[in-house]
């Protein structure tokens, strides 16, 4: 029962997809292998098995596991939800909600699930592979950590820190990490990884062997870059980027405290549709066809966002013209006339006033809804599978015409003219025949693709392009 750990020399180097092609790497050679990430930070996330949630890379990595996503994956999630304040989630359940300075006095508390978690999936498995969290050198966070040095101290977990040359300064990233370090941190560092290299790698041997030299870590090799990263799931926000082709223009709207947006990636697959990830500024395209308006880790506050940037305005003018709405979870409570949260379980007390597209309230309340859920789409009488994952009961008069069933009971609202729709449901355009009806019905090309098979076959080509780059057989060598 082996493990080994993937950190970063800073955020956003590729931790994430590294350790899903590794996984899928292990497995195809015969191993039972599991991911963890100790803590994460993101909207994005996932419901698992036993019912709890996790972050989306650690699904995507139990994926490439051949497993189903579990909460010992990813122990910690922290969903921020202001500029100062995050959800703590433990386990899959949320305990707290917390500002940064109070986040670090609860995380002594955290080593603890976090171990137990950890010696689970080692117990079940013969390999599990660690991803840390931002990078080990920010040595202020060092005191408590559970997220890089703090946690393989405590597991005896040895590391590989992974640098991003894509950015510019990849030298300075991991010498820089080493001379900041603890020497006892900079020790359990056993080697280093270069990724996201773009054109020939022999250009970077002489920098490949300042680095060896200066830091005495054992270069595991150079990656370049993964072109077919955009079809597997993003993991933050800042990654998230719309279709690389042309086609019918589907908007999404880019909320500040965008959740649950791995909902996109199968309609940005489509070789006819084309998904525009709507930022601050940019005004909804007069030639949108569909715009969904997508989860939100805050809605209301995300409901005055969407108003700064005039996209209200933007949405009258849309459906005016014949164009269609699509609100999901956070998205469809915003079409509602009114959004109630008495308790402030989002931010501060209070009411406010929706688009007003659809005739229904939503009322904040404490529980959250985590579930797997299969739906049946009215429209086309098609079975889908997706997800739930929010708190807020929605009531009205237009959820007489529901978007699905539900065991039998009525999911989403419609308007009466049928061309804005609300539903809670997750994940919906990964089932391909609803998709492909779906977009048919709105007038949209749709082919017959098989977005499960896609997404496997990517973490396949993902494993062959780390096994033909990197020195596979050196990094499990060190795992223990």
């Amino acid at each position: 029962m082996k493990s080994l750990m993937i950190q970063g020399a800073g955020s956003n180097v590729g931790k994430s997809m590294l350790v899903a092609g590794l996984c899928r790497a292990m497995v195809r050679r015969g191993l039972s292998v599991a991911p963890f990430k100790p803590q994460n930070m993101s909207n994005n996330a996932a419901v698992t098995v036993d019912g709890g949630e996790i972050g989306r890379a650690q699904a995507l990595q139990a994926l490439a596991c051949g497993l189903d996503p579990h909460t010992d994956m990813n122990p910690v999630l922290l969903k921020p939800e202001s500029e100062v304040g995050s959800q703590v989630v433990v386990q899959g359940r949320r305990v707290a909600t917390v500002k940064a300075r109070e986040y670090s006095a609860l995380k002594p508390k955290l080593m603890a699930p976090v171990l137990e978690s950890f010696h689970r999936l080692k117990a079940a498995h013969d390999l599990v592979i660690v991803e840390g969290a931002g990078s080990p050198a920010e040595v202020n966070l060092r005191a408590g950590d559970i997220a890089n040095m703090g946690f393989a101290e405590a597991a005896d977990v040895p590391v590989v820190l992974v640098g991003d040359i894509d950015r510019g300064g990849v030298i300075a990233q991991l010498v820089g990490s080493q001379v900041v370090l603890d020497p006892k941190d900079a020790a359990r560092i056993k080697g280093f990884i270069i990724n996201k290299f773009r054109g020939d790698p022999s250009l970077f041997d002489d920098g490949y062997k300042l680095i060896a030299d200066r830091t005495g870590w054992q270069g595991f090799g150079t990656l370049p870059w993964f072109r077919d990263a955009w079809r597997l799931p993003a993991e933050d926000a800042l990654d998230i980027s719309g279709s690389p082709h042309k086609g019918a223009k589907v908007v999404c709207l880019q909320f500040s405290r965008i959740a649950n947006f791995d909902d996109l990636d199968p309609l940005k697959s489509e070789p006819g549709v084309e998904v525009i990830m709507l930022g601050a500024g940019q005004p909804i395209p007069g030639d949108a066809r569909l715009v969904i308006l997508p989860g939100s880790k805050s809605t209301r506050a995300d409901l005055a966002y969407l108003r700064s940037q005039g996209w209200d305005t933007d949405l009258i003018a849309h459906y005016r013209r014949g164009g269609r709405i699509l609100g999901i979870c956070g998205g469809y409570q915003m079409l509602g006339t009114e959004i109630h949260d008495p308790q402030g379980i989002e931010g501060a007390p209070g009411s406010t006033r929706g688009l007003g597209f659809l005739q229904v309230t939503t009322e904040m309340t404490p529980d959250k809804r985590l579930t797997r859920t299969r739906a049946r789409h009215i429209a086309t009488g098609l079975d889908l599978d997706g997800y739930e994952i929010h708190i807020g009961r929605t009531t009205g008069p237009d959820r007489d015409r529901p978007f699905a069933t539900v065991d039998g009971q009525p999911e989403g609202a419609m308007s009466t003219d049928g061309r804005v729709t609300g539903s809670y449901l997750h994940g919906l355009f990964a089932s391909d025949a609803f998709r492909a009806a779906y977009l048919r019905a709105l007038g949209l090309p749709a082919s017959d693709r098989n977005h499960g098979a896609e997404v496997q076959a990517t973490l396949d080509a993902l494993a062959d392009h780390i096994e033909a780059h990197l020195d596979v057989a050196g990094l499990m060598a060190l795992a223990r």
